[in-house]
């Protein structure tokens, strides 16, 4: 990564261009991501301001925030600049917005479509380095009761219990189940064994009289529908 060049400080720039000057003249909403992790840190290095610097962290990559968020404590620390404490802020700030995400009342969400189904599970499965298994439980109006993750894995599976699956959806009187995994490679082409899990939750919630909606593979590029491509 680059090192440092000479740059103005952040007291030398106009009053509209500091960042908290800036949010208490025109808002929040008028920062930019690079403004607003400037004004976590507090500070840059010896050669840049925290604004710049956290141009050049967002630049790293692709000024994807998400992708910042999967960023190690430790690749952050390698930054000069950014020790643990402004290391820390940072993944904390960022866990704050995807937890707000995860927030969003559940009991209004109607999930008819995949891609209403892709935003319920994306916050929590998009950025994994291991595999998690989720299930959506629905009722009647296909309004989301409750989702929750049923197993954990390594990075390239994890195991399901049909019997947890079951169980949960007649404990909170769910008639209808959206299942979702993510593939931490990115590949979204679902594997035999994918296709075998759906098709045994598929039967069994079947005896049971509570119908198998979709089962989605989710990735950070986006994600893949048992329903949208008729495998179900």
């Amino acid at each position: 990564m680059s090192k440092n060049t000479t740059h103005f400080t952040i007291r030398e720039w106009s009053i509209d261009d500091r960042p908290r000057e800036k949010m208490l003249i025109k808002g929040e909403q008028s920062l930019s991501n690079a403004e607003l992790l400037a004004l976590l840190i507090g500070s840059g290095n010896q050669g840049e301001s925290a604004v710049h610097l956290m141009q050049r962290l967002l630049a790293s990559v692709e000024n994807n925030m998400a992708k910042l968020h999967k960023m190690a404590l430790e690749k952050l620390m390698d930054w000069k600049g950014i020790g643990p404490a402004k290391a820390v802020k940072i993944k904390a700030a960022l866990e704050i917005g995807k937890r707000i995400q995860l927030e969003t009342p559940k009991e209004q969400l109607n999930c008819t479509r995949s891609i209403d189904a892709y935003r319920l599970f994306q916050p929590v499965l998009s950025f994994l380095e291991h595999e998690e298994f989720w299930v959506a439980y629905l009722n009647q109006q296909n309004r989301v009761i409750i989702h929750q993750c049923l197993s954990k894995g390594g990075i390239a599976s994890t195991t399901v219990d049909v019997r947890l699956v079951l169980k949960k959806a007649l404990e909170v009187g769910a008639t209808a189940l959206i299942l979702a995994h993510n593939h931490p490679t990115g590949n979204l082409v679902p594997s035999q064994a994918d296709r075998q899990l759906t098709a045994k939750i598929q039967k069994a919630a079947k005896v049971i009289d509570i119908q198998l909606l979709d089962h989605l593979i989710v990735s950070e590029n986006g994600y893949f529908s048992f329903a949208d491509e008729n495998i179900l």
